[in-house]
C-alpha cells in the first residue's frame, strides 16, 4: 500500500469505529499490517500524526499515570520492558509524550516509569512491572546501559602517555557526529539495532550489505536482507537489485519512490533517545 492509501485506511476506519484505531483494529478491518507501516512511516504513531490524529484524541493531554498504565500492559503482554518498535504496535499512545514526561530518551524510560511508580504508591499494584524493570536495570547505572563502563581490566587499559586527555561526553552519543558516509551509517545501526528491533547475523562485502533476524511480531522472527547507504537515492547509483534486498537502512531518506522499506536513522535517533 501507498503512503496515502494508508492514511486512507485509517481515516475510513476511525470514522466506521467512532474513535482512532489500534493498529490490530487497522489491520482486521482494512488488511494494513506493520509491514505497510514500516515501509511508509516507520511507527504507527508517524502514521497517525500524518493522518491528523492521535490514540487518546487530537489534543488530548495525557495524564503520566495514564501513560504509565498503558506501558505496564505492554510490559506485561511481552514479560519484559518493550523496545521502542514494540510498544508502538501493541501501545494506545504515540512515543513522544512518553518520553516527555519519563526520562526524556525511550532508553531511559524504564528507570522513569519505576520512579513514578515509587512516588505514587504503586508498588504492589505493579509490582510485577517493577520486577521486570528491575531485572532489565540490572547492572545499568542510571537505567542507560549503553553508557556503561567495561568493568574487565582488558578493556580499561589505562591512560597512555604523552597523549592527550580527554574529559567525558556531555551527551549520550552512539556516534557523536552525524554520519558523513555509507561507514557510519553501518556504525550507528550495529548500535542502535537492538532498539529497532533487530539482530545482525552478518556484516559482508557483497551486496546486500547484512543480514538480521527482526522480529515482526512478539516472539516470532523473520530474516531481513539490509542495504546500507548514507542517503537512499544512492542504492539506484550503485545499480543493486531490488529482488535481492528488503530493506535500505541510511541516514538521509531522499527516494520518495523507492519500492523498498527504508529506515532513515536520523529520523529513528530522535525517536529511541
Amino acid at each position: 500500500m501507498s503512503r496515502d492509501e494508508v492514511i486512507g485506511a485509517i481515516r475510513q476506519t476511525k470514522e466506521e469505529l467512532g474513535h482512532v484505531p489500534t493498529l490490530k483494529e487497522l489491520n482486521l478491518k482494512t488488511g494494513v499490517g506493520a509491514y505497510d507501516i514500516r515501509r511508509n512511516f516507520g511507527v504507527y504513531a508517524e502514521a497517525l500524526q500524518a493522518c491528523g490524529l492521535e490514540r487518546g484524541g487530537s489534543g488530548y493531554e495525557l495524564s503520566p499515570a495514564q501513560i504509565f498504565a498503558d506501558w505496564s500492559q505492554v510490559t506485561r503482554l511481552l514479560g519484559r520492558v518493550p523496545t521502542l518498535a514494540e510498544y508502538s504496535l501493541h501501545g494506545r499512545y504515540s512515543v513522544k509524550p512518553l518520553t516527555r514526561h519519563f526520562g526524556g530518551g525511550w532508553t531511559r524510560l524504564p528507570a522513569g516509569m519505576a520512579k513514578f511508580a515509587r512516588e505514587n504508591g504503586l508498588e504492589d499494584s505493579a509490582k510485577d512491572v517493577l520486577e521486570v524493570v528491575e531485572r532489565h536495570l540490572e547492572g545499568k547505572p542510571g537505567g542507560a546501559g549503553y553508557l556503561m563502563r567495561p568493568a574487565t581490566p582488558i578493556l580499561r587499559p589505562g591512560l597512555k602517555k604523552g597523549e592527550p586527555v580527554y574529559g567525558p561526553p556531555t551527551v549520550d552519543a552512539h556516534l557523536m557526529l552525524a554520519p558523513t558516509n555509507e561507514q557510519g551509517v553501518v556504525f550507528l545501526f550495529g548500535a542502535v539495532a537492538r532498539k529497532l528491533g533487530f539482530v545482525v547475523l552478518r556484516i559482508q562485502q557483497e551486496y546486500p550489505d547484512c543480514e538480521a533476524l527482526r522480529e515482526m511480531e512478539p516472539g516470532l522472527w523473520q530474516l531481513e536482507k539490509i542495504e546500507f547507504e548514507h542517503e537512499s537515492r544512492n542504492f539506484l547509483l550503485h545499480k543493486h537489485r531490488l529482488e535481492k534486498c528488503g530493506l535500505i537502512v541510511c541516514w538521509k531518506h531522499n527516494w520518495a519512490e523507492c519500492p523498498l522499506e527504508v529506515i532513515e536513522l536520523s529520523s529513528a535517533m530522535k525517536q529511541i533517545g
